[in-house]
């Protein structure tokens, strides 16, 4: 099972996991504070098209499509996560404000779509 929360929301005994799936860290936030068991910046959106899209949602639906297209191109680290996933609970930590469009809730939806 696949949780996702922000990162700047406090860390619970029923995250499980907490793995960042972001490629930058979260601004502002100590390691501590962030509790992230593990760091998966690989699957995050490439740097390109991250500050193509700006988190404009006019343009959600095509940075949907590129933004899978990519974890495509990427099995290796897609495979990784999926086996991490795999061992039991988990969750996808982000740092975006849009809690409906975001790249965590893409890669969730990937994982579960293709598990």
């Amino acid at each position: 099972m696949i949780k996702l929360k922000r990162a700047y929301e406090a860390p619970e005994k029923k995250d499980g996991v907490r793995l960042l799936v972001e490629r930058l860290w979260p601004r502002g936030l100590t390691k501590e504070k962030a509790a992230i068991d593990e760091w998966f910046k690989d699957v995050a959106p490439s740097p390109e098209l991250r500050k193509w899209y700006g988190h404009d949602p006019a343009k959600w639906a095509e940075f949907r499509r590129r933004y899978l297209a990519e974890l495509k191109g990427n099995p290796g680290e897609v495979e990784r996560l999926r086996a991490r996933v795999g061992k039991g609970p988990v969750t996808f930590v982000y740092a975006a404000k849009d809690e409906n469009r975001n790249s965590a809730v893409l890669l969730k939806e990937h994982m579960e779509k293709t598990s």
